[in-house]
């Protein structure tokens, strides 16, 4: 079992964590590992040696050889949540830090070899979920004058784009391996659904239709699949996405229609928030989790 440095847990959910793979052919499960604390949102490095994910405010490498853990130096971005993003080439990652001075959350980016973060978004809450292909630009979840909509800014800040108007949740925008979509979940239609849009923010298209809570579609690197997390209706509201609650992770094509069900599990928050495909669309990294005693 791994333990990990924990300076300044942001949260605390008395849990055990098990990183895990699932093949997306045969639906084979592995635990790679297994945490004494908690662990989330497994990112897989293009080169397909380490997972990136968080934990206690802070970055870790996990090698996939060794099955050792090393943090990435963040220099002052020490209250890092779910929302790491890695950058095309894999030189640097975008976070979601809590800002000292107020605890809300501004997207920052650093090198992923470590290093100092650059500040991108001065307006907050910004919550961090997309990079897109060309490397330009961050797409991300934004509360503005009360209202949750998408947003995308130049990687390097400046104006920030508004891409959604609509009652209700919109949140967890991923571009699409090509770069002409993205993808994102909302609760305008009641529940919440797996939507895709141009990436100028056009012809918005409902692409979930089931009586569940469907959150976080990430796009696999070959583009023919879509992953996403699901709660059981009468489990959340649907604008949460709670922990410890039993999940399902979902596949569907990338042109829509009929899912399947990938994994049944007991987890939620922290599961898949970032896009965690292999590099070659076989396998999917997320966790699990189980109650402390």
């Amino acid at each position: 079992m791994n333990t990990l440095q924990e300076p300044r847990t942001i949260e605390n959910r008395n849990v055990i964590s098990f990183l895990e793979t699932v093949d997306v052919n045969t639906g084979e499960r592995s635990v790679l590992a297994e945490f004494d604390c908690l662990i989330e949102a497994p990112n897989w490095t293009k080169d397909g040696k380490r997972l990136i994910y968080n934990s206690g405010g802070l970055l870790y490498s996990f090698d996939l050889v060794t099955r050792e853990s090393t943090v990435i130096g963040s220099g002052y971005a020490n209250q890092c949540n779910n929302d790491h993003v890695l950058s095309p080439d894999n030189t640097q990652i975008a976070v979601s830090h809590h800002t000292h001075e107020d605890g809300q959350s501004r997207i920052y980016v650093f090198p992923l070899a470590g290093g100092q973060p650059i500040l991108i978004t001065a307006l907050a809450p910004s919550y961090l979920h997309g990079w897109s292909p060309d490397g330009g630009t961050l797409s991300y979840c934004a509360e503005r004058n009360g209202q949750y909509n998408i947003y995308t800014i130049p990687v390097d800040g400046g104006v920030e784009t508004q891409l959604t108007d609509s009652p209700g949740l919109d949140d967890g925008p991923e571009y699409s391996p090509a770069g002409g979509h993205i993808w994102f979940n909302s609760t305008r239609t009641g529940l919440m659904q797996v939507w895709r849009m141009n990436a100028d923010g056009s012809e918005q298209t409902q692409m979930t239709f089931d009586e569940s809570n469907n959150w976080f579609p990430h796009v696999s690197p070959d583009g023919e699949a879509i992953a996403y997390l699901t709660y059981r209706k009468g489990d959340v509201t649907p604008n949460d996405h709670p922990a410890n609650k039993d999940v399902e992770i979902r596949l569907m094509a990338s042109n829509g229609g009929q899912y399947r069900t990938l994994a049944k599990l007991f987890g939620g928050q922290g599961t898949i928030n970032v896009n965690s495909w292999s590099p070659d669309s076989r396998q999917l990294a997320f966790v699990s989790y189980k109650l402390k005693n």
